[in-house]
């Protein structure tokens, strides 16, 4: 288990040296493209099989503990140690993140996007999967900042380099909104590591905050959170999210949705909760207004892109229907309550499926079509994607129905049981604050359900009196799109039938995590 932990967060980054070295004669295969788009699916399968055996070997009947842990003295004059491991709140994250990007690079290997070297592309997406996988395992502050950190660099190159129209003013935005949210993050960890004498996030958490003071747990929490939640990414601070989306390649987006907005909130229950409890209560009224306010906010700008004649972009659509469900997240998380956080993570799981898989079909409508604007998707080349390509409509259908959070699907705990936390929030909260929020929230809901049903109607159904100009039939789900997509459709219907797969491993360390690992 230590060695497999080990491995999974090493073998990227040797994958991503190895990808820019030349192909052995007998590996090259037709090209060396197709060599190292191949070495690609290869390294990530890897990962995902070796993801998939520490899920085995996980002991499921003490999910709090923390498990393949690796403790290792790296800088003794700060305290700093690399110290790894997972428990039930970092497993699943972990496991869905090494599936995405195995999905991510399977379909790049048939559809690679249009930009310089395939050497290049590889290279980043495994240097990318490093720096999200290792968030999720790290347990030392800094070494959670450098992780977190690493991400930047990759994902920039993917958007400015591989992504659409006006991809360097939205890989620019990303990365000033990201980078300045980082540095004032680094801050507030140096505080807290300054302050209590050690860097480690498990001795931290045990002590549940009792050597720092109210003042240094306010001001960790101010200048964390403004980082963490740039990276959510948290209304008024998701300018950059919906920029970024819009210019990304259709794997660009499927990662930044379904892996990188979870690194936010996962700090927020790994750092804040346990760390600086007195400082999260005393901002969790806060954070629960501004996560409503986002999952309203997200879900009128979606209602305004999907409706006829706005020239509303798909791809922006869902990009700002992340704004919305992510405030689901906070808003459990704002509660402080096992209801809220075991549902905030449950929602993270749900919508890193749900959203990545409508990226993946957004992308191959607007491969098959030129664009992804709604008008024209819903207009004189779109209408009636049902009797054109079938299984394509049955497929988005499929999603956007998940993703409104209907019963049985895995869309639907996370938001209920976030709403449940609002309605009995921690002790020392104000119900009257937070019973308004789960009020809003559930405004969100019924708006969520308005604009995809309104897009399915648009983009599945058609006009029937639009005049078409495209071919009565369309390329329908092709081979390497069934292999990519079939995977996130079947764990959502699956976690939605048995959420207790989910909860089962995440209520435990929730419970301990919340009581100052003294439960």
């Amino acid at each position: 288990m230590q060695f497999l932990l080990a491995f999974i967060l090493a073998a990227p980054l040797i994958g991503a040296a190895a990808a820019l070295l030349p192909a052995p004669p007998g590996l090259k295969g037709k090209s060396p493209e197709q060599a190292v788009l191949r070495h690609g699916v290869t390294v990530t399968g890897v990962i995902l099989a070796a993801a998939i055996a520490l899920t085995l070997g996980f002991d499921h009947d003490t999910p709090a503990r923390f498990q393949a842990t690796t403790d290792i003295s790296w800088i003794q004059a700060l305290n700093v140690r690399i110290h790894l491991g997972i428990d039930g709140i970092s497993l699943p994250l972990l496991l869905m993140t090494a599936l995405l990007f195995f999905l991510c690079a399977l379909y790049s290997y048939y559809k690679l996007p249009e930009g310089p070297s395939p050497k290049a592309f590889v290279a980043l997406l495994l240097v990318l999967e490093a720096g999200t996988l290792a968030t999720f395992a790290v347990l030392d502050l800094l070494l959670f900042f450098l992780a977190f950190e690493m991400v930047l660099i990759p994902m920039y190159f993917l958007i400015a380099r591989w992504g659409g129209a006006q991809r360097q003013a939205a890989a620019w935005k990303f990365i000033l909104f990201t980078l300045l949210g980082s540095v004032v993050m680094l801050l507030g960890l140096l505080l807290i590591g300054l302050n209590s004498g050690t860097f480690d996030m498990v001795t931290l958490a045990s002590d549940n905050g009792r050597e720092l003071t109210h003042t240094t747990q306010l001001l960790a929490v101010l200048a964390i959170g403004i980082g963490l939640a740039v990276k959510t990414p948290m209304w008024p601070l998701h300018s950059w999210l919906p920029d970024a989306h819009t210019a990304a390649p259709t794997v660009g987006s499927v990662l930044l949705a379904g892996v990188l907005l979870k690194m936010g909130t996962y700090g927020f229950v790994r750092i804040l909760l346990p760390i600086t409890p007195g400082g999260m209560q005393t901002f969790a009224p806060y954070l629960g207004a501004f996560a409503a306010i986002g999952i309203v906010y997200g879900s009128l700008a979606c209602l305004a892109l999907a409706r006829k004649g706005n020239e509303g972009d798909l791809k922006r659509l869902i990009a700002y229907s992340s704004v919305g469900h992510m405030g689901f997240v906070l808003l459990g998380i704002a509660t402080m309550t096992p209801t809220g956080v075991n549902g905030a993570l449950f929602a993270n799981i749900a919508h890193g499926l749900i959203t990545g898989l409508l990226f993946f079909l957004v992308g191959a409508l607007k491969d098959r079509y030129g664009t992804a604007d709604l008008d024209t998707l819903a207009g004189a080349t779109g209408a009636a994607l049902y009797g054109r390509a079938p299984r394509l409509g049955a497929f988005l259908a499929f999603a956007a129905v998940a993703s409104l959070g209907l019963p049985g699907l895995a869309g639907f705990w996370g938001e209920m049981l976030a709403l449940f936390g609002a309605f009995d929030p921690a002790e020392g909260l104000s119900r009257p604050a937070f019973l308004t929020y789960m009020a809003l929230g559930g405004l969100g809901t019924l708006l969520t359900a308005g604009y995809l049903l309104i897009v399915v109607r648009r983009v599945c159904m058609g006009d029937p009196k639009a005049k078409s100009a495209a071919p009565a039939a369309l390329p329908d789900i092709q081979h390497y799109e069934f292999a990519a997509w079939t995977p996130l459709v079947a764990l959502t219907v699956l976690a939605g039938l048995w959420p207790a797969i989910l909860l089962g491993l995440t209520d435990p360390a929730v419970q301990k995590l919340l009581a100052g690992g003294n439960s």
